[in-house]
């Protein structure tokens, strides 16, 4: 099976980040890896939640959705409850952010994420998390800027990539076609330091081996290091 962009098994797809997307938010980056396309944006409060009010630290937390039509058929809007897929997703997102952060120097004040998916072809989730990291590090720059805080938080950058096997062969950066037809599907989050915060890995079809293990871990930190790359490449550009 021929793969989107003409790629190799070890490619990610194209992945464009621009920083400022958004006017109001404190932090918001619109990426794009292939046909995903994740608005995430970070808003600074000077409050924490209440079971966390008086310990001296901070904290992050995330919320995810999918717009009515990110995909081809519509997506009704999680008004009332929030669906078990939707809430694991966040949560993913939150601990994600959380574990390269220190939240001491974060003080008594939050970090809220929303990451809404404009338009979904596979990876949601892990480019939601690679978005989100740089959305949250200017949210940072502008509480410090505005000496809400004196020293950023951020320990190390973190991103996430999806692999799998797909007919018997092992691919990095799944687009909708591959992960639908994927044999095992896994979902990679790892700091810049190469330290893994989250591997979820399901054999959809068959079940997998160690060594097959080994060989889609190596994939994902081969696709992270260059998401990684991205990021740095795009915080160091002047927000517009």
């Amino acid at each position: 099976m021929a793969r989107s962009y003409k790629r190799k098994f070890n490619d990610n797809r194209p992945v464009e980040i621009t920083r400022g997307y958004t006017k109001n938010a404190a932090g918001s980056v619109l990426i794009r890896t292939g046909e995903t396309v994740v608005l995430c944006t970070a808003c600074w409060e000077t409050s924490v939640p209440k079971w966390k009010a008086g310990q001296g630290s901070g904290w992050i937390t995330a919320e995810y959705d999918m717009l009515p039509g990110a995909t081809n058929s519509r997506r009704r809007r999680n008004r009332s409850k929030i669906d078990g897929r939707t809430q694991e997703i966040q949560r993913l997102i939150g601990r994600s952010l959380r574990a390269v952060a220190d939240m001491e120097l974060l003080g008594e004040n939050s970090i809220l994420v929303d990451c809404d998916v404009l338009q979904a072809d596979g990876g949601t989730r892990t480019a939601s998390i690679t978005g989100a990291y740089v959305a949250v590090c200017d949210a940072i720059k502008d509480a410090m800027k505005k000496k809400l805080i004196r020293k950023s938080p951020m320990r190390e950058a973190v991103a996430a990539v999806s692999v799998g096997v797909v007919d018997g062969k092992a691919l990095l950066d799944l687009d909708y076609v591959e992960d639908s037809q994927a044999d095992v599907d896994m979902n990679v989050v790892m700091t810049a330091s190469g330290q893994f915060i989250e591997v979820q890995g399901t054999g959809e079809r068959t079940t997998f081996s160690r060594k097959d293990l080994d060989r889609l871990l190596s994939l994902a930190s081969r696709g992270i290091k260059d998401l990684l790359a991205v990021q740095q490449k795009a915080m160091r550009r002047r927000i517009k």
